[in-house]
């Protein structure tokens, strides 16, 4: 029930606002800034004949992208673990395995359960010795769903799971600050790499919404857990860039500056002057337009403080800033504490 009402509030706050620029004219579309010189160094080159581009970053792993979206492979003596299969490449995904290794691929990994990252796994149920991996609740929605493009796994479990495969180990962690059903964190000590979709994306803000997450206190909490962990590269299964420890302490350091900023504004306002101000024009009958005039000037004051801070420094301010904004919103009006 709580994750309902949270969803109907998300819902609500979110249709009461639109994108400060509009992206439906060529005109809106030129207001916003390029993204910036720092990000596109990091920029990968994508063939495209293959669909994707595929590199090495150590200990045996690999990492692919098509520019949208990542998954990761680790190759070992006995066999290969894959992480994701996402929607777009993932049937492309045993064919670069294969154009590095003649190890067959023994593992798939369900992050979690978004189409956008394991939606190309059917190609893996052909594959002969194939183990798909995932969450307990994770399995139990995709039963529900009898999706033929996100197959049921079959193997679960309801926290922590350790895969030892060729000399390699491969450690998963249940955690919860993205989907209801949990999102695992992917930790290959020997390779000192680490996956954890959905909350990090390096070189940018994350995307709308806190990558949409249906718990901002717990998303809060996930960059000291991941800090936890002896890693040098880090996937967060967006776009191309990979990036490392600094790249999560910098979407730590937005996320509570966000989240600060917002609460110190949403707590100073006088509510009641605000009303008051705004029945001057349209009276008193229209309650929910009086509870919209609070919660816009709460986030037009925290987006217009907040943007000068961040356009430099992360990349996509101008475009997700406002829906930051308001999923932070969300939470110190309803959730948090004061």
């Amino acid at each position: 029930m709580r994750n309902l009402l949270h969803a109907v509030c998300i819902a609500a706050v979110f249709s009461v606002g639109s994108l400060a620029q509009s992206t439906q004219t060529s005109e809106g579309l030129k207001q916003y800034v390029p993204v910036l010189p720092s990000v596109r160094k990091g920029f990968w080159d994508v063939d495209p004949k293959l669909g994707y581009a595929m590199k090495p970053v150590g200990g045996g792993m690999y990492v692919i992208t098509d520019d949208m979206w990542q998954s990761a492979f680790l190759v070992t003596e006995d066999g290969v673990i894959v992480f994701d299969a996402p929607e777009t490449f993932g049937a492309k995904i045993p064919k670069a395995v294969a154009s590095v290794t003649n190890q067959p691929i023994k593992y798939l990994i369900y992050s979690h359960i978004h189409r956008d990252h394991i939606g190309g796994a059917t190609v893996f149920r052909n594959l002969k010795g194939v183990k798909i991996v995932a969450l307990q609740a994770v399995s139990e929605f995709l039963k529900t769903q009898n999706d033929l493009e996100r197959p049921v796994p079959d193997e679960t479990f309801t926290a922590d799971r350790t895969i030892k495969l060729g000399g390699k180990t491969v450690q998963l962690s249940r955690h919860f600050y993205h989907s209801n059903e949990g999102d695992l964190f992917i930790y290959v000590p020997e390779a000192e790499f680490m996956m954890a979709v959905d909350c990090v994306t390096p070189g940018y803000i994350p995307f709308s919404g806190f990558d949409i997450t249906t718990n901002f206190d717990q998303y809060l909490k996930v960059f000291d857990e991941l800090m936890a962990y002896d890693f040098t590269t880090f996937v967060g299964g967006h776009l191309t860039q990979i990036g490392g420890k600094q790249d999560v302490q910098d979407t730590k350091d937005f996320t509570m500056d966000v989240y600060q900023t917002v609460k110190r504004i949403h707590n100073g306002v006088d509510q009641q002057a605000v009303v008051a101000e705004a029945a001057k024009t349209i009276g008193y009958d229209n309650k929910f337009l009086l509870f919209r005039v609070i919660l816009d000037k709460v986030t037009d004051e925290a987006v217009a403080e907040l943007k000068p801070r961040w356009i430099n420094r992360l990349a996509g301010v101008d475009v997700w800033l406002e829906t930051q904004v308001r999923s932070a919103l969300i939470y110190v009006r309803w959730d948090d504490k004061k």
